[in-house]
């Protein structure tokens, strides 16, 4: 029997060390190839570790929660399994043994957009798809369907005796919703809206139109009724359906969430009797907060910050989303305001390029620098997460039709939420984008991200009294926020830049031009 220890890899570029999130596996488990061992969180994100041994794990090197050097054992395997006599030291497939340096200098990765055989034909293991790191879809356990009983038309003309209804508690009305709906009577089924406009005096209000419009999320019948029963704005879910609909395994997690912070209020000042020494919590800086904050530190040290801000009227930006989210192009896509301000900051780019820039000392040892513009976009999306500020981007942003920047977003989005963004996807960012109005915030001072020269932060959408042709109205009204390393954009090229996004937010048509 031959011991195999895993040592702890470089994930990402220049990795120095890892934390133990979580181990997937326990001693005496029978593990094959790209079987997940363990969760690891780097500086850069979560991700998941596959096995490049067959066999069974014999001992966890390192508790859940260690931080460990790479190079570090953290678990063992031996060559035998239970019932297999198939050594695990079989030729490893070379898509696992690439990311763990183990290449032999005549084996060739296979070329991408390739299906791997998981080495089948070379090596005897079974054939089967390279899992390799990075998120895992978690299987969907359905409850089974509850019956329904269709109550008989005759029986609604009397009048029924009502009986008291108890108040029940979450818990009841997440363990009671079933799945998917039942076979349900016509006669049983009373229609009602799914949404309607904001009602004043039996005419329904321009703003209340765009509102109800705007806050349409996609969620099936079933998934609104338990909403409705506890009392959950489903704009406030994050959704993760392949639609992106909010589904009832993401109700169930944000009313978990929403419950942990009711209980952990109640008893946060914690007992007023004990010493202050005693009642102060103390939570060590690590994984993506503390590079989150070494970046913050050093680009807020290094690079002269200077911020502008401007007031933009974006009707014209809330009808346009309106009109596309009743598009057939952009059915099951989820489509915000944030959609066509990245659009402008693209466009407004193009115009301003200096803005797409990082400056750069000593590129060549001397105590010269340099501003390297760059003509392509890796549009930043500032997303804050469970563990911290993650920005990861949208590569080659400009090459990218409206839809698929939008399609681009929500991938986005639901990755950095779940914390499944791989390294890769934070590397190389040119301009960055903070939606801070998704808060209820109407602006701020962002700080540049390392690397790059701007920052555009989105304040909320309000309606605002507004003067438009002489005449005061209600308009939809933001403010944009930016920041800039004025080393290298000064006042005007700034002035210039805010502007041009601006513009398109307040008519969005000039992206046609």
């Amino acid at each position: 029997m031959t011991l195999n220890k895993f040592n702890l890899p470089d994930v990402g570029e220049g990795l120095t060390e890892a934390e133990i999130v979580s181990w997937k596996v326990k001693p005496g488990d029978e593990v094959a190839i790209n079987d997940v061992l363990c969760e690891i969180e780097t500086a850069k994100s979560l991700v998941e570790l596959p096995s490049p041994f067959a066999g069974t794990v014999t001992e966890l090197l390192v508790p859940e929660g260690a931080t460990v050097d790479v190079g570090t054992a953290i678990i063992s395997v031996s060559d035998t399994m239970h019932g297999d006599p198939t050594p695990a030291d079989a030729p490893v497939p070379a898509e696992t043994a690439l990311m763990y340096g183990k290449l032999p200098a005549d084996a060739e990765p296979a070329a991408a957009g390739e299906k791997s055989d998981g080495g089948a034909a070379a090596g005897g293991l079974a054939a089967g798809p390279l899992v390799g790191s990075g998120p895992k879809a978690d299987a969907v356990k359905r409850r089974p369907r509850l019956a329904r009983t269709a109550i008989p038309a005759d029986s609604m003309h009397g009048a029924p005796e009502v009986e008291p209804v108890q108040p029940r508690s979450a818990k009841e009305v997440l363990e009671d919703a079933p799945a998917s709906p039942g076979p349900v009577a016509a006669s049983a089924v009373t229609r009602r809206p799914e949404w309607t406009p904001a009602i004043e005096g039996e005419k329904p209000t321009f703003g209340g139109a765009i509102s109800g419009l705007m806050n349409r999320v996609l969620a099936k019948p079933p998934v609104r009724k338990i909403a409705r029963d506890l009392g959950i704005d489903l704009a406030d879910v994050v959704a993760t359906g392949a639609r992106g609909e909010v589904t009832r395994e993401d109700l169930v997690s944000y009313q978990a969430q929403r419950d942990a912070e009711v209980d952990k209020a109640d008893t946060f000042w914690g007992t007023s009797g004990r010493p202050q020494e005693q009642r102060i919590e103390r939570i060590p800086v690590k994984g993506v907060r503390k590079a989150t904050a070494k970046a913050m530190v050093e680009s807020a040290f290094s690079a002269p910050h200077v911020s502008i801000f401007v007031d933009v009227d974006a009707s014209r930006t809330m009808e346009f989303v309106k009109r596309l989210k009743a598009s057939r192009d952009f059915e099951g896509i989820k489509v915000s305001p944030l959609l066509i301000l990245a659009k402008a900051v693209i466009w407004a780019a193009a115009r301003n390029p200096s803005v797409n820039a990082t400056w750069v000392d000593n590129p060549d040892g001397s105590d010269s620098a340099e501003i390297h513009i760059k003509h392509f976009m890796n549009l930043g999306i500032a997303a804050a997460t469970p563990r911290g500020l993650m920005v990861p981007n949208i590569k080659n942003a400009q090459d990218l039709s409206l839809k698929e920047l939008a399609l681009a977003l929500n991938e986005l989005a639901t990755t950095a939420r779940a914390g499944k963004t791989q390294p890769a996807q934070m590397q190389g960012g040119t301009l960055t984008v903070t939606n801070i109005g998704a808060l209820g915030i109407d602006t701020g001072t962002p700080i540049i991200n390392p690397g790059e020269v701007a920052i555009v932060a989105f304040g909320t959408i309000k309606q605002k009294p507004w003067v438009l042709d002489g005449e005061v109205i209600p308009r939809w009204i933001t403010t944009l926020g930016g920041s800039f390393d004025h080393r290298v954009v000064d006042g005007d090229l700034s002035a210039r830049f805010m502007a041009d996004v601006a513009a398109i937010l307040e008519e969005p048509a000039l992206l046609l031009d």
